[in-house]
């Protein structure tokens, strides 16, 4: 891993940490605590944006001792949760709704080459200019060319799922050129040189005292008597970053729609910033992944309707700018379109996984999952968290199914979920994520059959067991031991190897003093038995 401060090549003024406010959860170590480079987060930004880190399980082990983190998440999910039912609920056609677009994006994924030439078509001949790039290599290098063509050495970037993925602000790092993050999220997470943890709020996982110790040690301009009050902390990233919209002369940006028949890009946010560059800039260089594309101008109201409600928990996105290729005299007088493969293709061929690709990156299924809300983003390595990231990032990747080798940490992405099925009742396009999940850690298992795993020992000694009635009684009454291992707490916490993986996070309830067979042998002769009917 390499720490390059999220893509500024120059760090500026920092200032000494007390250890508890540089690691809130102690979590690191106070060797490195005051050191400007290591004074916020544990989490260098890595090479590989889709890989990164230990294996879900280590990671989720050490996210759970940050009791800081888990108070920031639950407090962040539960208010996200709470607004999302209430403007979810007054909508009395919103199953309508979710059904029509998960059809617009089946339709867009059985004819996206088409859509996708029609897209490009459009935007030329509205005086834009399209590039098409196979990997996040190839996307990388064609923006640096681009932005190092106009002769600058800075950029501003609106909020971008697309080059976080690609590693982009590293990349143009790397050729001497700033790239600054002006989402109020995102400058958060680039300020303390942390990885974003969520989808739609990367720096969920800090909180307001937090961030104003951030902004005091890595903005420079901020206010000495600045306070933790949320309204400060917004004016004081809004004034530091005004002078970058001011003087930027190129603005890189994401997009959550292109409309293929009129090339139309859609970008929505909540703060201004995305507006601030997409007008003023003099050129505009929009990276959007090859699934993002819809096919009629027409569509964008079934989806406009879906992500505020399920994204932010509002009516509609306070700031939704369209633009259309280049218009003599407004805004941008360059523009240029990257399409992003980086794994789409290979994803689109999968007749089970490609619905992943319907993502429209709301989140919503991050704040209901229970495994996130107790672990965070960080745990699963990569820049998609949560459900989505757990059948998305393994199939980017190709690690599903054993297909990267078994030692590659995304293979246990899949089994970071309970399938508890609340990601697909409020995924707004109906992604099925518990259904892919099982298909990803299916295709797991199959790939590890004829390799020796502790697991497959003890599916087999299960098997052996479970397969002999009177091998099986003799189990059940084993069991029975289990009651003085359980002790007076009736719970049993710590086992043995392999038992052990199973009590390092769960206790197991002491077994009941009689097993069903011996109470079943044991009852009355001419105790009731219930037969069909309501019974059975």
């Amino acid at each position: 891993m390499t720490r390059t401060f999220l893509g500024l090549p120059v760090r500026r003024g920092a200032r000494t940490l007390p250890d508890d406010v540089a690691h809130p959860g102690g979590h690191g170590t106070s060797a490195s605590a005051g050191r400007a480079s290591d004074a916020f987060g544990d989490v260098p930004h890595p090479d590989a944006p889709l890989r990164w880190g230990d294996a879900f399980p280590d990671a989720a082990r050490v996210a759970l001792q940050n009791t800081q983190l888990r108070r920031n998440l639950a407090h962040a999910t539960s208010t996200i949760r709470t607004k999302r039912a209430a403007v979810v609920g007054e909508v009395p056609d919103w199953e309508a709704l979710r059904d029509a677009g998960s059809a617009i994006k089946t339709d867009v994924m059985a004819r996206l080459p088409e859509l996708l030439e029609e897209l490009e078509r459009n935007v030329v001949a509205r005086g834009g200019v399209v590039h098409w790039a196979r990997d996040a290599d190839e996307a990388n290098r064609i923006v640096a060319d681009l932005v190092k063509a106009k002769g600058v050495d800075e950029v501003v970037k609106v909020k971008s799922m697309a080059t976080q993925e690609t590693g982009l602000n590293e990349a143009l790092a790397a050729e001497g050129i700033a790239a600054y993050e002006t989402d109020l999220a995102e400058l958060i997470v680039q300020l303390a040189d942390d990885m974003p943890s969520h989808i739609l709020v990367p720096a969920i996982h800090r909180n307001r005292a937090e961030i104003r110790e951030i902004f005091l040690a890595r903005m420079g301009d901020a206010p000495p008597d600045l306070s933790d009050v949320p309204r400060e902390l917004a004016m004081a990233a809004r004034a530091h970053l005004r002078r970058k919209f001011l003087s930027a002369k190129v603005a890189i940006s994401g997009a959550n729609f292109g409309v293929a028949d009129t090339g139309t890009l859609t970008v929505v946010e909540s703060e201004g910033n995305g507006r601030m560059c997409l007008t003023l800039p003099e050129t505009l260089i929009t990276v959007m992944g090859i699934e993002k594309v819809v096919p009629t101008y027409t569509d964008l109201e079934v989806f406009l309707q879906l992500l505020p409600r399920s994204s932010t928990g509002e009516r509609m996105n306070p700031y939704t700018s369209l633009w259309t290729g280049v218009t003599p005299g407004d805004g941008p007088q360059e523009f240029h379109l990257v399409l992003l493969d980086n794994g789409r293709t290979d994803v689109l061929a999968d007749e089970v996984g490609r619905a992943a690709l319907h993502c429209i990156r709301c989140s919503a299924c991050l704040n209901v999952c229970p495994v996130y809300e107790r672990v965070g983003g960080h745990a699963y390595g990569s820049v998609y968290p949560g459900p989505i990231g757990a059948i998305l990032t393994p199939q980017l990747t190709k690690s599903s199914g054993g297909l990267s080798g078994h030692d590659d940490p995304n293979a246990s992405l899949p089994y970071a979920s309970t399938l508890c099925g609340a990601c697909y009742e409020v995924c707004p396009v109906k992604i099925d994520i518990p259904s892919i999940l099982v298909e990803l850690r299916a295709r797991e298992v199959d790939a590890d059959r004829g390799r020796p795993t502790g697991w497959g020992a003890a599916m087999k000694a299960a098997s052996f067991v479970m397969s002999d009635a009177r091998r099986f009684g003799l189990a059940g009454r084993a069991a029975g031991l289990g009651r003085v291992v359980a002790g007076s707490s009736g719970r049993i916490s710590t086992l043995p190897p392999p038992a052990s993986g199973w009590t390092r996070s769960r206790d197991l309830p002491a077994p009941a003093q009689q097993t069903f067979r011996d109470w079943w042998r044991d009852r009355p002769a001419d105790a009731p038995r219930t037969e069909g009917g309501e019974g059975r």
